[in-house]
C-alpha cells in the first residue's frame, strides 16, 4: 500500500470576493495576497497573481479550484495547482462569517491533491510527484496545508 510521507507545510492569505449563488451552486473567489511553503526540500514565497475559485454545492462541500505560483529561496519558479474537496462545516462556515476560531486538521473532510510543476531541474523531482493535502481554515483568512509526498509501499517479503 502506498505511504504518505511529509513533504511541506503550505499557507495561503486570501481576499475573498463573493461570486454569489448561480446554476451550479454557491462561488466565492479569494484571491492569493501572500503565502509560504516550509519543507525539508522546498521552501518557496507566493509570487504573483493566484487565486482559490470554490464553488458550494447543495449537498454542502465547497469544491477548489487553486492556481499560484511560488519562488523558492534559490530562485526557482514552481506552478501550483490544486483541486479538493472542502467540507462546509459550521466551525468553517462562522470563520468564513468573520470568527475568530481557527479550525483543525481532521475537523470536517478538506483534503486537496496539489500537482506542482517547475523547468528547474533542481525541482525535477516535483514534476514526477503525487502529493495529497489536508487542509483548515484559520482567520485572515488564511488556508493552511499538511502537504505529503505519495510514496510507494514496501515490497512484499
Amino acid at each position: 500500500m502506498p505511504r504518505l510521507v511529509p513533504e511541506f507545510d503550505y499557507h495561503a492569505d486570501v481576499e475573498p470576493h463573493p461570486v454569489g449563488p448561480g446554476p451550479f451552486g454557491n462561488r466565492l473567489e479569494g484571491t492569493i495576497t501572500a503565502g509560504e511553503m516550509s519543507g525539508e526540500r522546498l521552501k518557496a514565497t507566493v509570487v504573483g497573481g493566484g487565486a482559490d475559485w470554490l464553488l458550494v454545492g447543495p449537498d454542502g462541500f465547497a469544491r477548489l479550484d487553486v492556481r499560484t505560483t511560488v519562488r523558492t529561496v534559490d530562485g526557482a519558479h514552481v506552478y501550483v495547482q490544486y483541486t479538493g474537496i472542502w467540507e462546509m462545516t459550521p466551525a468553517v462556515l462562522a470563520l468564513m462569517d468573520g470568527g475568530d476560531t481557527p479550525t483543525q486538521f481532521g475537523e470536517g473532510y478538506f483534503i486537496t491533491t496539489p500537482r506542482l510543476e517547475t523547468g528547474d531541474e533542481r525541482y525535477a523531482w516535483v514534476n514526477q510527484t503525487v502529493f495529497v493535502a489536508e487542509g483548515r481554515l484559520v482567520p485572515g483568512p488564511r488556508v493552511e496545508y499538511r502537504v505529503y509526498r505519495v510514496a510507494p509501499g514496501d515490497a512484499a517479503p
